[in-house]
Formats: structure tokens, sequence, C-alpha cells
């Protein structure tokens, strides 16, 4: 399933956010290129404003590494659905605690999907998840270093953006070769 960022774009834009980072990649891969392209560009003064907390990063540690990132360029984080600007002593605080909070969700969200999958095992009703085909991964990756758009080449190929993404984030693809395209793009 593609993701879709309509609905966060048009919030961030009420906002009043004018460049927008999108990223694609899931929030635990510390591998993004709009998270460093953004972290590049921010300067002292500007806010960061994400929609959720999970959007940024989804441990603890990694959200307050970049958050401590952020307020060392002498930049604030704002996070809309909960609320919080690092603008204020109070705001940085209820950031740290929501932080653990956040972690301790997706854990504990982890925990119930292993438990259910372990449940399906027993029942025998568990097939596991779909195998990526590594052809159809191959061709889409010369498409691509052809000049073709990420979209396009998932298109061509038959396999979605998200799993061309995922294979390439496993380093199943090039990284540096799909970084150079996202560059040009």
């Amino acid at each position: 399933m593609e993701q879709n960022t309509a609905a966060q774009e048009k919030i961030l834009k009420e906002e009043g956010c004018t460049k927008l980072y999108i990223d694609y990649l899931s929030g635990k891969n510390d591998k993004r290129p709009e998270l460093k392209a953004m972290l590049d560009f921010i300067r002292s003064g500007d806010t960061l404003v994400v929609t959720k907390l999970d959007r940024l990063a989804r441990s603890t540690a990694d959200l307050l590494k970049t958050a401590e990132d952020i307020k060392q360029k002498g930049a604030a984080l704002k996070v809309l659905d909960m609320q919080i600007d690092t603008n204020t002593p109070a705001g940085s605080l209820i950031f740290t605690i929501f932080s653990g909070l956040a972690q301790f969700e997706r854990e504990n969200m982890l925990q119930r999907q292993r438990d259910g999958i372990a449940i399906a095992k027993e029942e025998n009703k568990y097939k596991g998840r779909k195998k990526i085909d590594t052809d159809k991964l191959n061709q889409a990756q010369q498409l691509i270093s052809s000049g073709m758009s990420v979209t396009k080449a998932a298109e061509e190929v038959g396999i979605g953006r998200r799993t061309y993404y995922k294979a390439m984030s496993e380093g199943r693809i090039d990284f540096k070769l799909e970084q150079q395209h996202i560059d040009e793009i």
C-alpha cells in the first residue's frame, strides 16, 4: 500500500509551512534522505513543524537526538497533534515525556502484533509476508538507473514503490545509486 501524504501536506500548509520535506521511508529508518536534507537546511530561528511525533522518529533516543540537533541549530520543534512547542521550557519537558510514551506505545503495538502472529501460526492461519521478487527489484533498479522515476519503474515491473524503498532500506538495493537519483529529481 502506498503512503498518501496529502492530508499531512494540507495541514502543514495551513499551519504556514513554506518548505516541505516528505520521506516515504519509515520513521524507524535512520537513512531518510529528506530528514537529512531538512536537518542540513534548518537555520537559527526556524521552527520544524511535524503533524505527529512518529513522523520524525520512532524511538525515544532518535527523537531526543533529532530534537537536540534542531536545538543546537537555534531552531525549535512543533508537534501539531500534541500541541508541543519546544520554544518553551514546558514544551521541551512535554516533548521528552511524550517521546517516551510514543516509544512505549509502539513497543506495545509490536508485542500485540507478535502475539497475534503466534496465535495465527498455532492455528495454521499465518502464511507470512509475501516474498519480494528479486527479479522485479533488479528490473526496477535498472529502469531507475536509466533515469525513470521510482514510481514509474515500480509500476512498470509490478511492485509497489514502498516495496522498492523497503528493499533499499534493507540493503538489497544500492542506496548510493538511489540517492543520486533522488538528488536529480
